[in-house]
Formats: C-alpha cells, structure tokens, sequence
C-alpha cells in the first residue's frame, strides 16, 4: 500500500468530555484543530482537512479561514476542506479563496466540494426547494473548473449573474485535478460527475460499513475509464489507536458513543448496527497498532483506495490524547502499511 496517502481529518464536534467532564472553549478547539495539521505533518501524514457545517455543535462553517491558520503552523502537508458546500456558496469567491490558499501554501491547497444533504441548512442559505441544490453544485463546480484553468472567462447559467471576461487573481498554482475531489457516494449522481470530469472521489463520514461503497466505487471506475480519466478514490475512517487494545477501548468507546448519539441524526447507518460494537467490524478502527493496521489494510484492500483519512478527535477526545494517537500512528502504524 506505498502509493496509499494517508490523511488527518476533523470535523471539529464541541462536545463536553464525557468521560472528564471537561470542556474547551470553541476558540481553544478550533486552534486545537488546526494545531492537528502540524501533529500530523510531523508524523508524516500526507494531508489533513476540516468539514464544512452550520448551525450545530460542528463548530467550523468557514473550513479556508482554519486551514490558512493551519498553513502558519506547516510547511508541506497538504491542506484541504473535507468537504465544503459548494451549492450555498458563490463559485466566484470560492474560486478566489481557494486559490489564495494555494498561492500562500505553495501548492498546498485542496477542496472536496460537495452538495450537503440538510435541508435546513439549505433553507437557510435561500433554498426555497432542496431539489435546486443538486443542479446548484453541479453548475458551480463547473464554473469553478473553467475559474481555475482558464485566463479569462465569459459565462452565463441558470443560477448566478453572467461573467464577461473574468480573470481569476491570483492565478493557483495547481490544477484543478491536483486540487479538488467531489464528495460523494449516496447516489450514482456525484459519482458520475466526478468520473466525467476527471476528478477524485472521496466518499462520506457516515456510518456506513466500507461493504456498502464497493457498487458505487465500481461505478465511479468504470464511468471514469469509459470518460478516459483516471480515477481516484478516497475514504475516511474514525480511529482510535493506543498501546494496547484495552487501553484503546477504554479511552475511545465513552468518547465515540457520545459522539454518536450526537451525530446519529445527520450521520446514520443506513440499516447498519450503531453500537460500538457492530461499529468497530465497519467504519470504526480502534486497538493497538497491530489491530489497527490490520484493519486499515483490510478496508485498503476492499476499496482499493488511494487515499485513507482518519478522524481521530471525536466526542470531546483531550487534545493531549489525540495527540497521542497521531503520534503512534506515525511512529507505529504508517511505517507498517508502507
């Protein structure tokens, strides 16, 4: 698994420690989320990103204003939302800061664009009718595409005002297929368009066992050698690592069981099992690093991934403790997966 990169991701939950009692400020969190970037390049990860949400005890709706504070703390880890809503957002700004994020990093930037399926978060960004979001995303991915490949651009669509000779600035310094992946994999929908377009894949934090992708993942693949793009896929997985596998589970189960009963509502099974448990034979890795690689190997193998991204500071985690398992995890268990 040479060619796997292996990322660090957060969707930055404000949850009270179940097992301390103790709780951060939302500051202190969110400067301990980008802190993860540095931890994680130091371990010798590949990437590491941050999830768009609003209204909710996901305390990030704005993921470029983290990860600039993040790109301070780094100098070559990759650094890229995970995902961002692309349907509320104007593609023109997006563009925009998106591409100053690459210029300051070097070519560091990445962005996972997604549609969102919370129709009140949509309601609140003006949807009147959640079916305008899914035409939405694909008219400003679109849009962002030409925005970062071409010197000028003139458009007109269904959803935004006309561009007359437009020229993004500053000019990026990756491409598009270096930069963005679209998040998906509910529906053939995503899939496709990100087979056609000839960008990565990445598949979403639910608490769906890997089993359940391979359809979809077979059929972003073949649509994507039919279209003549290569194709890239990507999952995340909730981790938890520690010396031994009691210690692990002991630090990790009251965490990730309260982190479920607070995001079961937005993140279900889909008909999957949801005690821990049931979780830890799908999208849960969580033991010494023996087992941990074990299982990490496993889902590479089912999915033929390209890139694997580990949440690792769910539930009200102490930083220090999440330290600690970015730390073993590149002391112990990516030296081993290599």
């Amino acid at each position: 698994m040479s060619n796997v990169e292996w990322g660090i991701y957060s969707l930055c939950d404000h949850l009270i420690d179940p097992v301390t009692g103790g709780e951060v400020t939302q500051g202190e969190r969110l400067r301990g989320v980008a802190r993860q970037a540095s931890l994680a390049e130091q371990a010798g990860f590949h990437s590491f990103g941050v999830g768009e949400h609003h209204f909710s005890d996901y305390i990030l709706p704005a993921p470029l204003l983290l990860l600039s504070y993040a790109a301070s703390l780094t100098s070559t880890i990759r650094l890229g939302t995970s995902v961002t809503l692309l349907a509320n957002q104007d593609p023109v700004r997006t563009a925009e800061e998106l591409a100053v994020l690459d210029v300051l990093t070097d070519g560091r930037a990445e962005a996972t664009f997604a549609r969102g399926v919370s129709r009140s978060t949509a309601q609140a960004f003006g949807f009147s009718d959640f079916d305008e979001v899914r035409p939405r995303f694909e008219e400003h991915l679109r849009l962002v595409l030409r925005l970062l490949t071409e010197e000028k651009v003139t458009w007109s669509g269904e959803h935004r005002s006309p561009l007359d000779n437009i020229r993004l600035q500053p000019r990026p310094l990756q491409s598009p297929a270096e930069t963005i992946w679209v998040g998906g994999g509910l529906s053939h929908v995503s899939a496709d368009l990100a087979a056609e377009l000839g960008l990565p894949l990445l598949l979403p934090s639910l608490f769906k066992w890997p089993v359940d992708y391979l359809e979809i993942v077979q059929r972003y693949r073949d649509q994507a050698a039919k279209a003549g793009n290569a194709a890239r896929v990507g999952f995340p997985t909730y981790l938890h690592v520690a010396r031994t596998s009691q210690e692990a589970r002991a630090r990790f189960q009251p965490r990730f069981e309260h982190y479920v009963s607070f995001a079961k509502s937005s993140r279900s099974g889909f008909g999957r099992p949801m005690d821990f448990d049931s979780l830890l034979t799908g999208p849960v890795v969580c033991g010494s690093p023996a087992e941990v690689t074990e299982r990490i190997a496993d889902i590479n193998n089912m999915l033929n991934l390209d890139r694997q991204l580990f949440l690792v500071d769910a539930g009200g985690l102490p930083e220090d403790e999440v330290a600690d398992v970015i730390d073993l995890m590149g002391t112990d268990v990516l030296p081993a997966l290599s």
